[in-house]
């Protein structure tokens, strides 16, 4: 299962981290992470993770029973300024150890639920917890805590222009395999032009030439398949030049010029 295990997180990532508050029944706070974890709804918003029991003594976390007897959780989106603090947190302290003071992370209060949201995070989620899936009765059998979102605090210090979430600036960061993280900042991010609203025309119906290339990749062939028509074709496109116009196209889609790429193929 250890081996398994590893394979998993180490092909399954990078993965986003829920950084979860809770309290138990006695109002006493508890706080840590999640890499099991995304959102599954907008409508309603829905967020699920799962704090899985541990693979050495089949005990469940300190948060799984907290959910259980409370149903509220708060979810704290991690970036890089706190994915030291983060990691800190996730340390097996006991159940009457406050992984605030030990993180050194300010508790502040939520509007709709009792547990106590992160201060530093740039986002919070205060949910209710609709239903919590429990996966198997061994170590490292995971738990569903499926949460409907009912209250979003965004820091404002991350919002663009255009109001929307600026992923430059909010600077997440992600769980890989072993102690590895990846941040999602700078060159490691790129764009991908979304699907056009009407059909792509497919790669199996771009011309053979196109389909065949050995320079062209085959994310190449993907953005040249991302068109509604095939543009009009010249009668000696794929003959003059052509290891050259394939270079020269590549080159434009890497910067996204999905037009002008087709315009030098088909020339």
């Amino acid at each position: 299962m250890g081996k398994l295990h590893n394979y998993l997180l180490g092909s399954v990532g990078p993965r986003p981290i829920a950084f979860a508050s809770t309290i138990d029944k006695n109002g006493n706070k508890n706080l840590s992470p999640f890499s099991f974890f995304n959102v599954f709804s907008a409508a309603p918003p829905i967020a699920i993770f799962s704090p899985a029991k541990s693979g050495r003594t089949n005990t469940q976390k300190n948060t799984y029973d907290n959910v259980k007897e409370t149903m509220e959780v708060v979810i704290n989106i991690v970036n890089f300024d706190i994915v030291q603090q983060m990691s800190l947190s996730s340390t097996a302290y006991g159940k009457d150890v406050d992984e605030f003071v030990k993180a050194g992370l300010t508790p502040i209060e939520s509007e709709l639920v009792k547990p106590f949201r992160v201060k530093e995070s740039p986002v919070q989620l205060e949910c209710k917890v609709k239903e919590v899936v429990e996966l198997g009765d061994q170590g490292g059998s995971g738990n569903l805590v499926i949460s409907e979102i009912v209250m979003v605090y965004i820091n404002e210090d991350v919002l663009g222009e255009d109001g929307t979430i600026d992923q430059q600036k909010i600077d997440l960061v992600g769980r890989m395999g072993g102690n590895y993280y990846v941040r999602a900042k700078g060159d490691c991010l790129f764009e991908v032009p979304k699907p056009v609203r009407n059909l792509g025309i497919g790669v199996d119906q771009l011309p053979e030439p196109i389909r065949t290339s050995s320079i062209l990749t085959g994310n190449d062939l993907g953005m040249l398949g991302n068109v509604e028509e095939l543009p009009a074709i010249s009668a000696n496109a794929f003959t003059k030049n052509w290891e050259t116009k394939q270079k020269q196209a590549q080159e434009l889609l890497a910067d996204a010029n999905i037009e002008e790429a087709w315009q030098v193929l088909v020339s």
